[in-house]
């Protein structure tokens, strides 16, 4: 799970991480995060927490000793850096969801997408769009495929959900159908 460190987001998008958070641990799922003390990664990790779930956070040392990791992970793997952490994460998940985040998330969305473009990676991928804040990268990706700098095909390499609930769904769903199922988009 990919999501914000930022404290200063509307608290509509921490209310929608928290959701999420009930959500996968009322279906059983181990959260996999980056470890996050604030944001929306703390949002999740407490909703799945609450809600009697377990989360597993990944980060890297140089996080550890600037006080970043939130203390109350029951789980916390320390990697030498953001590559190793990147690699741990997608070692241990089934599923990628993203929420609404800066330049740290849009690199790992980014980079999970090319993953499953190139075949290194058959997780379902789900855009956690919250008050729409991913229209502008979908509009950027689509203009990507309108240009032919990624293929029509490319598009199913994602999903967008607009609520928690849709989003955990999408994951169920995708999973359900195998590594071969794209979703629609």
């Amino acid at each position: 799970m990919f999501a914000a460190s930022s404290q200063q987001v509307d608290q509509e998008y921490v209310d929608a991480a928290r959701m999420l958070g009930t959500l996968l641990a009322q279906q059983g799922w181990t959260c996999v995060n980056g470890a996050g003390a604030m944001g929306l990664m703390r949002a999740v990790t407490d909703g799945v927490l609450d809600a009697g779930g377990h989360v597993t956070g990944v980060i890297p040392k140089f996080m550890v000793d600037n006080g970043w990791c939130y203390d109350r992970l029951p789980e916390v793997i320390i990697t030498p850096d953001m590559h190793e952490r990147k690699q741990q994460m997608a070692d241990m998940t089934d599923a990628v969801v993203a929420l609404p985040g800066g330049c740290g998330t849009l690199e790992e969305l980014l980079e999970a997408i090319t993953w499953r473009q190139l075949g290194l990676s058959q997780r379902p991928i789900v855009l956690l769009n919250t008050r729409g804040y991913y229209d502008p990268l979908l509009a950027m990706l689509q203009h990507s495929i309108d240009e032919r700098f990624m293929k029509a095909s490319h598009h199913n390499l994602w999903s967008v959900a607009s609520t928690p609930q849709e989003a955990v769904e999408m994951v169920e769903q995708q999973l359900q159908q195998g590594p071969s199922a794209f979703s629609k988009y």
